[in-house]
């Protein structure tokens, strides 16, 4: 039987081109460090400028201003503790929301420990940063607003370009975690206002292992890694020169293919919505239309999450309960319950993720194993009552 994989979320296949010139590269005894000063050398910091155009193309940036990162998780450290560290002497004051990742929100507590003032904003029912709450939150001493763009667990898009304008208007650095977003929905850093962006290749058909930062211009922020002086001085270590020329080349496809891409995740997202109806006693998690088109989050009551997880994989098809980063801790989901729903209800989550290799055929075969594992579990439980 074929394994049916919705956990996109957490990570995509490569697509067959990325995947070919990756090859392409190591069949061409693609090995050069790009900051030998040689001819190999040279070659390989022209791949690594070709790919960094890439990158910068998709979200309307400039090349330099693009630095390479391992991962989304990188980029987001690099973001908030770079400038937290740059701008001690001007204030201590960080504004964020609570639904981040924890790869935002983790660095954002740590610098709390350190003596740094955080305020988190809620969320409304839906998962929405209200800006008129990240204005009044400013103060003197804010040196730095970091929102996500899309939330992993629910799908929800920020105002991101609102928050935007109040940022430079009131002059305060401004990040936002794109992971989720960039490559799978348009993302341009100057219509979103934002002096720094996340980026991580795996969201959009990229290799694992490999993101990116984008630093707006004189944006002041230290380095996270100290070394050489790879990156213009601002992220030591030898490139991975593998994951760059799978990130140029998944950056360049993105951009190219992503109104089909987004036709077709559409229509998928409405056969998932569809066939949620056929089930009882479901709670649609995110908003209904401020979402990502690859992602539906729903609650089902009375059941937990992780039962109707493993169910499903023994029967071939994968999906996770909320974001990869947090799957094995027993906790519930810090972003459902800033949403309002209660935690019961929570534990009951499934996050179905799906990419441009999922067919509505696949979406029938995951909802039939779906009805089944609910049906199952539901009959031992002693709290729901059908109708």
């Amino acid at each position: 039987m074929k394994a049916i994989y919705l956990d996109h979320i957490s990570g995509n296949p490569l697509h067959p081109q990325v995947k070919e010139a990756i090859i392409d590269y190591i069949q061409k005894d693609g090995f050069g460090n790009p900051v030998s000063q040689h001819s190999i050398g040279d070659a390989a910091m022209e791949i690594l400028e070709d790919a960094r155009a890439k990158v910068a193309q998709l979200i309307n940036a400039d090349p330099q201003e693009i630095v390479f990162t391992s991962c989304g998780t990188e980029s987001n450290n690099h973001a908030i503790k770079g400038v937290a560290f740059a701008k001690a002497k001007k204030g201590k004051h960080i504004i964020t929301s609570n639904i981040e990742h924890q790869s935002v929100a983790r660095p954002i507590r740590m610098l709390s420990q350190m003596g740094y003032n955080v305020t988190s904003v809620s969320v409304d029912k839906y998962g929405i940063v209200n800006p008129a709450d990240v204005e009044k939150a400013i103060r003197e001493d804010t040196i730095l607003i970091s929102i996500m763009h899309a939330n992993n667990e629910i799908g929800t898009i920020e105002p991101i370009a609102e928050i935007g304008r109040i940022a430079k208007a009131r002059e305060v650095t401004f990040h936002t975690d794109a992971v989720v977003s960039c490559g799978n929905i348009p993302v341009d850093v100057d219509e979103m206002g934002v002096d720094l962006m996340s980026i991580a290749a795996n969201q959009f058909y990229g290799p694992a292992g490999i993101g990116a930062l984008y630093i707006r211009e004189k944006t002041r922020l230290l380095p996270l890694i100290d070394g050489g002086v790879q990156e213009n001085n601002r992220r030591a270590g030898t490139p991975n020169m593998l994951g760059v020329v799978g990130m140029g080349k998944a950056a360049e496809l993105a951009r190219v293919e992503m109104p089909r891409r987004t036709e077709h995740l559409l229509k998928l997202k409405k056969a998932v919505m569809d066939r949620l109806g056929t089930i009882d006693k479901i709670v649609l998690n995110g908003h209904p239309e401020k979402s990502m088109p690859g992602l539906v989050s729903f609650s089902v009551e009375y059941i937990e999450g992780e039962s109707m997880m493993m169910m499903l994989d023994e029967e071939g098809v994968s999906i996770s309960t909320r974001s990869a980063c947090a799957s094995g801790s027993l906790r519930t989901s810090h972003v459902l319950i800033a949403t309002g729903i209660d935690h019961a209800t929570a534990q009951g989550t499934l996050v179905f993720s799906y990419g441009i290799d999922i067919t509505v055929e696949d979406i029938d075969k995951a909802f039939e194993a779906l009805r089944k594992s609910v049906a199952f579990l539901r009959n031992m439980s002693p709290l729901y009552k059908k109708g």
